[in-house]
């Protein structure tokens, strides 16, 4: 049996080292992602584009205006005559955000009834969620600032901490710098390895197929199962290979924290890529080209990262779309990733995680292990 599992592997570890164009995209595309990810997505924006309409012209203005732009949030870039301008500004782009602020500002501050006018760009979800946050928080925090000042000026400065009774002070855990990368590269690691091991799983065995090959394959003594996992097993090489090359960059070069146990990490990925693999080749069972199967592979890999919790939260998802992403094994890897990496906790935290994988991976491989066995009869 090792005798003729061998030589499935060697043959296809020599047809990958054969097709090097295929081998170097296979290799180089991670860590491109991962370089695109570390530089150029940041959930959280910053020196947004500001146009500032000011009616007031006073030093009531200057403050909350001063007060908005060392907040970091809003980059005051000009000034326009008025609001149609600003929102002209917006439309073409030259600006995000837009403040006006009315002629009679001092005297509303001094009246107790100011009101400044926050316009910001919906068309850019980020933005305008960072923008809007950043409004309402800088303005919250100017209002005391303006009502403890004028209860200074009025002589009452010993009711002045009286009133904020409730002084809230947030702590976040894991990740206090708020690093978009600490969460992306446990979810890079668990999209790569179901990439890798669903698509070249499925292109391998197809595109012996297509070749006609397989047949002089089959009339070896060669069994099916050990065919199929003569198949696979160098594309799990090439799968750890890869997590090995982001999880490196990600440490060393990005700074991302590993806080838990590497050996556990290992174990839960090899469950995780087990998953997969049936996913891969069930996939082969039921194209019949390398193209259906790349468009069937994608059916997987887009959901996995919509709905896994990799961007978007599952909490606000419809409990109809929730219970799809439970149907990808991303899902729960996704969990068990963040759990080791980010949080440092072993395996008693996610052991339901574990148990939907070790499940999911048996069925679904005994599943393409039949369906494979009935396409070559």
């Amino acid at each position: 049996m090792w005798q003729r599992l061998g030589a499935i592997i060697q043959k296809e570890f020599i047809q990958t080292l054969r097709d090097r164009r295929t081998l170097a995209i296979v290799l180089i595309l991670p860590v491109v992602l991962l370089f695109l990810f570390g530089y150029a997505v940041e959930m959280q924006v910053d020196h947004i584009p500001t146009v500032v309409v000011d009616n007031s012209r006073d030093q009531r203005s200057w403050q909350f205006l001063e007060a908005m732009e060392t907040s970091g949030f809003f980059d005051i870039e000009y000034y326009v005559q008025s609001e149609a301008e600003a929102i002209k500004a917006i439309d073409e782009g030259q600006a995000r955000v837009a403040i006006v602020i009315p002629a009679d500002f001092a005297a509303a501050v001094e009246r107790g009834n100011a009101q400044a006018l926050v316009v910001v760009d919906g068309s850019d979800a980020m933005t305008v969620q960072s923008a809007f946050n950043a409004a309402v928080t800088v303005g919250q925090a100017h209002a005391v600032d303006l009502l403890t000042e004028k209860l200074e000026r009025s002589g009452l400065q010993g009711q002045s901490s009286s009133l904020a009774p409730l002084d809230v002070r947030t702590r976040v855990l894991y990740n206090p710098d708020i690093r978009s990368l600490v969460f992306m590269v446990p979810g890079m690691v668990a999209l790569i390895l179901q990439q890798q091991t669903v698509m070249l799983t499925a292109l391998a065995i197809v595109r012996e197929r297509e070749l006609g090959t397989i047949e002089q394959v089959l009339v070896t003594p060669i069994r099916p199962w050990e065919l199929m996992l003569g198949k696979i097993l160098p594309n799990i090489l090439i799968a750890f290979f890869n997590m090995g090359t982001i999880l490196a960059l990600g440490v060393f070069w990005f700074g991302v924290p590993f806080k838990g146990s590497l050996g556990l990490f290992f174990w839960m990925s090899l469950l995780y890529v087990f998953s997969s693999l049936g996913l891969g080749i069930l996939v082969s069972t039921v194209s019949t080209n390398q193209r259906q199967a790349q468009q069937l592979s994608a059916l997987i890999l887009l959901p996995g990262m919509m709905l896994s919790g990799y961007i978007f939260p599952r909490s606000q998802m419809p409990a109809l779309v929730r219970w799809a992403g439970d149907l990808l094994p991303v899902t729960h890897f996704l969990q068990i990733a963040r759990g080791i990496m980010t949080k440092g906790v072993g395996f008693y935290f996610f052991r339901q995680q574990v148990w939907v994988l070790l499940i999911y991976g048996v069925v679904v491989f005994v599943l393409s292990a039949f369906s494979f066995k009935e396409r070559l009869e």
